[in-house]
């Protein structure tokens, strides 16, 4: 710790070091928010008028109103209070707002918040929201594919089989993927102090390690099942730049004012990656699973429904693009937007 920080409930303050913890998790704010909260816990049980919520916090900015019940609204959501039976912050009408939980104030001679313990449990909780958050946009590109892609001429069980085992491909690829990103950003957020790099570091890494894996093992299975590859499909390079993309719209997603803002930044991060991808020559699962239509015989899995879309007589460059950016853009979004929802509910008071 810096210096002088502040204990109430299960959370810690360090304006020194500009962070707060809950049970050791650090808790996402920006920083007008965080010295919001911190005027209101250093005066805890005082009343704190809106005017110097503008002076000390805006220092002289011109603000609506607006700005400051935004702000109280984003510190109850984060804390697990609620406006109506307040734990954390009591509203004065037409006054301003009180601190009223009791604080403890921890000096500098206390032990530094490292021996505070890691929640593991809310991490697991939102580790794995995001693995299943993922594995859901892995199911509905699956539905999309695969009512799209059997061959013309194929009807009945055939188009069901298809779509039997598209389905099944991207949701096993989604959910892993989506464990490797969501578990790397949730490392990510245990390093103290962390700002964007780590976070976007965490969901590159998660995003390489499994791209790797699972392209090593579907080149493996192809080939012991077929005799031979498909091709370059998705791996190491295309998992590592859309987790890191993750990474950034989970930070980004953190720091935004509604639910609805932050999946709309990680969607646009996350469809920008897939668009980037494809620019750089790399796949997702429509391109993975193009080349699997072209190169093994006898497939009867066909993309070019999907080309007719967009206009084009098969699965071309402009289908590829618009692909690519909608799987990532749901990718990310589901994945981040199920995090979110976790890290609400582990917030929320018991």
């Amino acid at each position: 710790m810096t210096g002088r920080g502040f204990r109430f409930d299960r959370f810690l303050l360090d304006p020194g070091d500009r962070r707060l913890l809950a049970s050791g998790i650090p808790v996402e704010l920006n920083a007008r928010y965080l010295d919001a909260l911190s005027l209101m816990v250093r005066d805890a049980g005082t009343l704190v008028t809106k005017d110097r919520f503008l002076d000390e916090v805006w220092r002289g900015v011109p603000v609506t109103d607006e700005a400051l019940t935004q702000c109280i609204k984003t510190l109850r959501r984060q804390l697990g209070d609620d406006a109506s039976n307040p734990r954390f912050i009591e509203t004065v009408p037409k006054h301003g707002y009180r601190f009223i939980a009791a604080v403890e104030t921890v000096g500098e001679a206390a032990p530094r918040e490292v021996a505070a313990p890691v929640d593991w449990r809310n991490a697991l909780l939102i580790g794995g929201a995001g693995t299943l958050g993922g594995g859901t946009a892995g199911v509905i590109g699956g539905l999309i594919y695969g009512s799209l892609a059997s061959a013309p001429q194929q009807a009945g069980m055939g188009a069901a089989s298809v779509l039997v085992v598209l389905l099944c491909i991207t949701t096993v690829v989604a959910l892993l993927g989506a464990a490797g990103v969501a578990i790397g950003i949730v490392a990510a957020n245990l390093v103290p102090g962390r700002a964007a790099p780590w976070t976007i570091l965490g969901g590159a890494l998660g995003g390489l390690v499994v791209g790797a894996i699972v392209k090593m093992l579907g080149l493996d299975a192809f080939n012991l099942l077929f005799g031979r590859s498909p091709g370059d499909i998705t791996g190491a390079a295309e998992g590592t730049l859309l987790g890191g993309a993750v990474g950034l719209g989970a930070w980004l997603a953190a720091r935004a004012s509604s639910l609805r803002t932050a999946i709309a930044a990680s969607a646009i991060c996350g469809g920008a990656a897939g668009i980037l991808i494809h620019l750089l020559g790399g796949r997702l699962m429509g391109g993975s699973l193009d080349l699997i239509a072209r190169n093994l015989p006898g497939s009867r899995l066909r993309l070019d429904e999907v080309g007719g879309l967009f206009g084009e007589s098969d699965f071309g460059p402009v289908s590829q693009l618009v692909t690519a950016g909608v799987e990532g853009a749901l990718f990310a979004a589901c994945l981040v937007g199920a995090m979110l929802l976790a890290r609400q509910r582990t917030m929320a008071p018991h």
